[in-house]
């Protein structure tokens, strides 16, 4: 059996081993299956839906080849939930309104600002590890690119929500884009999704600084 920490860190563990990733999977079928009853807009919960399902047979078809670490695999499954709350309530509509207005003094609902930042902050660590693992890349390009990445993909699925809302016709912007009467939506979106990986990037740099100055500097016990 590997170790609590080995379990963890580790991407070589054999899928019938793991039991943590067994877990989380059984958790997450049995959560996205209560959420996806009686779904607030049942159209809006199909296209929120939709492209987590395919990331997901992505995860699945690829697992072999393109294995994460079960930290990836929890911080992936915490961004997924967040998600399909939205998906269940609509982002204008989640129970969390009722303190995250008050806390940015607001009428305007945050919780996909609050999305956007977790997908900064929860995302870049796999995509680190994919980077790590496939295309060897260390030292500073394993801190730049994943904020690269995440910019990136902040941006392509804005775009998606544009053609959405473009191909749905009147009234699309308020049902695919949410922009709650806010111009700067978009932008402030890919904003708060840089700072979530800016801010993971830190923590990532001083965890990995503090691990080497450990390994050099051992404690005499």
């Amino acid at each position: 059996m590997p170790s609590s920490r080995t379990s963890w860190t580790s991407n070589s563990i054999p899928f019938a081993r793991n039991r943590p990733l067994h877990n989380m999977i059984y958790l997450f079928i049995a959560y996205f299956d209560l959420m996806a009853i009686s779904p607030v807009q049942r159209l809006q919960w199909f296209a929120e839906s939709t492209p987590l399902l395919a990331i997901l047979i992505v995860l699945v078809l690829t697992y072999k080849r393109n294995r994460f670490s079960n930290s990836s695999y929890l911080m992936m499954l915490i961004f997924f939930s967040l998600h399909v709350v939205a998906a269940h309530y609509t982002y204008e509509g989640t129970p969390f309104e009722h303190w995250l207005k008050p806390l940015f003094h607001t009428k305007r609902s945050n919780y996909d600002r609050v999305v956007h930042f977790f997908f900064g902050v929860l995302i870049s660590y796999p995509i680190r590890e994919l980077l790590e693992n496939t295309m060897k890349f260390r030292r500073v390009w394993s801190y730049v690119l994943p904020i690269v990445f995440i910019a990136g993909i902040s941006g392509f699925f804005e775009i998606v929500e544009w053609l959405a809302a473009a191909i749905y016709g009147k009234g699309g912007e308020e049902r695919f884009i949410g922009m709650q009467g806010d111009i700067f939506d978009t932008q402030k979106d890919m904003a708060v999704a840089l700072v979530g990986v800016l801010v993971a990037t830190a923590a990532y740099f001083v965890y990995n600084s503090n691990q080497k100055q450990s390994c050099q500097y051992p404690i005499d016990e």
